[in-house]
């Protein structure tokens, strides 16, 4: 039997130059013409899913919460909308938790406290954090890898255990305390723990690489030959670097700050641990009405304020420098 009456088309596929079938080649216009379009979503789709799922979603079940009233059950709070009656729907919403917020001083302190902490910690942070990361950028590659090793070091263990080992160095028995008593250096120990002072040093020593690290990133990639201009114009090393190195290094010094000052404004775990009844940040605050006195209403209107008083002026300050920076 032949070919022509099966009716098989035994020709070969046509091809293109490159020899890729015509077929397989307009597939493959269409699909790049489509990532071309599109590309700017499919970039931006997995952090949007993600923020999506684990901070809107939460952030919008905390603002439905903060509207209704505390009560004995399980959820701890009424619901907004209640059953059906003659064709309406009952709503009960109340607003007293956040008059509670702005009549009870416990939480308006907390903030500023918290506030006062975060700014300060990260203050010294940039003071430490700074040199640290200029002597890495001047460094040899050699040197600069193995401090940036150092740096990256404490991640690689749990953030509960580095405070846990922290209290141990600095508590009354501790090795500081021990080895400066054996050196002869104080004649009794000091009293570092149960202290605003130990809250501080806790969050430098948790949160500087954070600030080293976008700081290196910048300071990394300044042009030398600027600050070696500025030195044959005559100008002193000094002048040099307020003119010239740190402007230049704004962004990291902005990014460092935002990455310390945001999470250490909200910590729980140091304040608990390692600060005295008087270091009542606003994260113990949260923490004691979610799961100490129950009262998820509060403690919702809690959070909702925080955000909103805490980011949205975040938000606008950066958003502000970085066109300032462009310009």
């Amino acid at each position: 039997m032949q070919a022509e009456e099966l009716n098989i088309d035994l020709r070969a596929p046509e091809l293109t130059p490159r020899g890729v079938p015509a077929a397989a080649a307009a597939w493959r216009r269409r699909v790049d013409a489509v990532f071309r379009r599109y590309r700017h979503w499919l970039i931006i789709l997995p952090p949007f899913l993600f923020l999506t799922v684990f901070f809107v979603i939460p952030f919008l079940f905390a603002f439905k919460i903060s509207f209704a009233d505390s009560t004995i059950g399980i959820p701890p709070y009424t619901p907004l909308f209640g059953p059906i009656q003659d064709n309406h729907i009952n709503i009960s919403i109340s607003t007293d938790n956040y008059d509670y917020l702005f009549t009870d001083d416990l939480y308006i302190l907390s903030y500023l406290y918290s506030v006062r902490t975060a700014f300060f910690a990260t203050l010294i942070c940039l003071l430490v954090g700074y040199p640290m990361a200029y002597a890495m950028s001047r460094a040899s590659k050699t040197t600069q890898n193995l401090l940036l090793l150092i740096i990256i070091l404490p991640f690689w263990t749990s953030f509960l255990l580095r405070v846990y080992a922290l209290e141990t160095i600095v508590r009354e028995n501790g090795l500081l305390n021990e080895t400066l008593l054996w050196l002869g250096v104080i004649d009794h120990p000091l009293r570092i723990m149960r202290t605003t002072g130990a809250v501080y040093l806790g969050i430098v020593y948790s949160y500087l690489p954070f600030m080293v690290l976008p700081l290196y990133a910048t300071l990394e990639k300044l042009d030398h030959s600027l600050v070696e201009a500025s030195a044959d114009l005559g100008q002193p090393p000094w002048r040099a670097f307020i003119d010239v190195t740190l402007p230049l290094s704004l962004p990291g010094v902005i990014a460092g700050s935002m990455l310390v000052f945001i999470p250490a404004i909200g910590e729980y775990v140091i304040p608990s641990l390692m600060g005295g009844p008087n270091s009542l940040m606003i994260g113990r605050v949260l923490w004691d009405e979610f799961f100490s006195n129950h009262d998820w209403p509060v403690a919702s209107a809690v959070a909702i304020a925080f955000v909103v008083l805490l980011v949205g002026p975040i938000a606008i300050y950066q958003h502000y420098t970085v066109k300032q920076l462009e310009a």
